[in-house]
Parts: structure tokens; sequence; C-alpha cells
């Protein structure tokens, strides 16, 4: 069974002001005449995506330290749609071991969370 991300009361994946970034790994020789070749390292880009949450209500939160829960950690692997082109992604973890939350104000809570996208 697929697990997928958890989506927020509103059906939405994350909130404002999220973010993507792609990278690419690649390695340079250079030779004695100055010449060099270049040479990826891998096939694929690698994909991350941040996603802050400033504005959850206490269910909001509860999901998602549930979901961090189950995955324990980085330790699991689920589905993940990206925001921008709504390619899913099957193979991502979370990009950190641990997960925090603050209470601004009354159901008003903050969190984060940084999902990558794993090497097949």
């Amino acid at each position: 069974m697929s697990t997928t991300f958890p989506t927020l009361k509103t059906g939405a994946t994350a909130q404002y002001p999220a973010s993507k970034s792609i990278s690419y790994s690649s390695f340079v020789v250079r030779f004695l005449d100055g010449s060099d070749q270049r040479c990826r390292t891998y096939s694929a880009p690698l994909h991350k995506w941040a996603l802050p949450y400033t504005l959850l209500d206490d269910t909001e939160v509860s999901t998602q330290e549930q979901f961090f829960a189950a995955q324990e950690g980085q330790a699991g692997t689920f589905s993940f749609t990206d925001l921008w082109t709504q390619t899913p992604y099957p193979n991502c973890s979370l990009a950190r071991d641990n997960f925090s939350s603050e209470l601004k104000q009354e159901a008003q809570v903050t969190t984060a969370a940084l999902v990558t996208e794993n090497r097949t």
C-alpha cells in the first residue's frame, strides 16, 4: 500500500510560500592541456520541496505529526505530487528526523516539512 503525503482540510498540500529546488550532480575532469570534460553523475535531477505551514489548526497539526511518526522521520517513503507541475513522485522521503511545531496564538500553529525525492 502506497502512502501519500497528507493534505490540509482545504485539500491543498501546502501553504504559501512553498519552495522547490532541482539539483543536478555532475563532475568535471580537467586535462593537462587545460581542456575539460563534463559528465553527469545521475541521469535525472533531484527534486526537493520546502513546505512551511503557518496557520494550521489542531487537527491539521495532528495529521502532520501522525504522518511524521508513521514515516519514522527520514526512514519512510511516500508519494508526493509536485505543487507546480502536478507530477507525482512515488519515491519521496522527509528530509529531517525531528518534528517541531509552535503555537503562535489560538488555533494558529506553525510547522514545516522538507520533502526530498529519493534516487531509484
